[in-house]
C-alpha cells in the first residue's frame, strides 16, 4: 500500500507543478522584470495581425499576461482576465495582450474559441519573449502604466484576485486622469 500512495503523491505533485519548468526553477533566478522596471524591448504579432512593439505602448497603460492553455493555474485565471479585458480593455482604456509561452496559434486559437475568450493574444512557440520578463512559472500578469513602468506583477503564488487586478488597473487609470487635468 505504501508504494501505491508514493506513486499517487508523485503523480499529484507532477500535476500541481505542470505550469513550472523544474530546470528553470533549479537556478532560482530572479525575475527579469519587477515592479518599478521599464518594459523590456519586445515585438509580438497579435492574433488579428497587429504588430505590437513595447515602445508603441508609451502613453497607454497595458496589461500583459503570459500563459499556456495546458497550465491549470492559467485556466483558472483566464475567466478573470477576460472580465478585466471586457471592463477595461475592450473600450481602449488599456491595452490588453496575452502572450503564450511555448504554444502555437492553432492550439491557443482553439482554446480561445472553445472557451469564449476574446482577449487579444500572441502565440509564441518558444520562450524568447517570456524570458525577457521571467524565467519560471505562469501565469504571469504585468500591469504597466502609461510610461511603460511595471506597477504590479502577479504570479501563480498566489493567483491574482478580481480585487487585486481591479485595484492595480484603477490605480494606473486614475494616474492618467490626474495627469490630464
Amino acid at each position: 500500500m505504501k508504494i501505491d500512495v508514493r506513486y499517487f503523491i508523485i503523480g499529484l505533485l507532477s500535476l500541481v507543478s505542470s505550469c513550472v519548468n523544474e530546470k528553470e526553477d533549479a537556478g532560482m533566478q530572479p525575475d527579469a522584470v519587477e515592479v518599478g522596471d521599464v518594459l523590456p524591448e519586445f515585438t509580438v504579432v497579435m492574433n488579428d495581425g497587429r504588430v505590437v512593439e513595447s515602445g508603441s505602448l508609451q502613453g497607454q497603460p497595458s496589461f500583459i499576461l503570459f500563459f499556456n492553455t495546458e497550465c491549470g493555474d492559467c485556466r483558472r485565471e483566464f475567466p478573470l482576465v477576460q472580465q478585466m479585458y471586457e471592463r477595461y480593455g475592450a473600450d481602449g482604456r488599456m491595452v490588453f495582450m496575452a502572450i503564450s509561452r511555448d504554444q502555437d496559434a492553432v492550439a491557443v486559437g482553439e482554446y480561445w474559441a472553445d472557451n469564449g475568450l476574446t482577449i487579444p493574444f500572441s502565440a509564441q512557440t518558444d520562450r524568447t519573449v517570456y524570458h525577457l520578463f521571467a524565467y519560471s512559472s505562469i501565469p504571469r500578469i504585468y500591469v504597466v502604466d502609461a510610461s511603460r513602468v511595471v506597477r504590479a506583477v502577479f504570479t501563480d503564488s498566489p493567483l491574482a484576485t478580481s480585487e487585486d487586478l481591479t485595484y492595480e488597473i484603477e490605480r494606473v487609470l486614475t494616474e492618467i486622469k490626474d495627469t490630464e487635468k
